[in-house]
């Protein structure tokens, strides 16, 4: 293995800069990557999150998904969906569909890539 390899990436160590816990489970968004929170982690705090792997997380009520198609978490809703994005939305190859979801289904299976998405302005 080469002398300057870091780590495999899959989980990034993640500083919550926000006012709130980030609760294990919950979609954390770091630049333009999206990943899962392994642990809880306090404000000022360090934790782990999971970058690449396949997560059940909440969908926009209402939203149909197709297996495969890239996805777009809203930041308003702490949510996935297709179609438009709003300013902070992140969008693009960062999340896709793992299985299909109904519009009455609260849950998404998502495959998180750890490849940025496009953060919407």
């Amino acid at each position: 293995m080469a002398n300057n390899h870091i780590a495999p990436g899959r989980v990034m160590d993640y500083v919550n800069t926000g006012a709130e816990i980030v609760n294990s489970g919950d979609v954390v968004v770091a630049g333009s990557t999206l990943g899962v929170a392994l642990v809880s982690i306090a404000p000022g705090a360090v934790g782990s999150v999971a970058v690449d792997g396949v997560f059940r997380v909440p969908k926009v009520a209402g939203a149909a998904i197709g297996q495969g198609v890239a996805l777009v978490f809203k930041k308003a809703t702490q949510a996935f969906t297709v179609g438009a994005t709003a300013a902070g939305d992140v969008s693009g190859p960062a999340a896709v569909a793992w299985a299909s979801a109904a519009q009455a289904a609260e849950w998404v299976d998502v495959k998180f890539t750890g490849v940025p998405g496009t953060v919407a302005a």
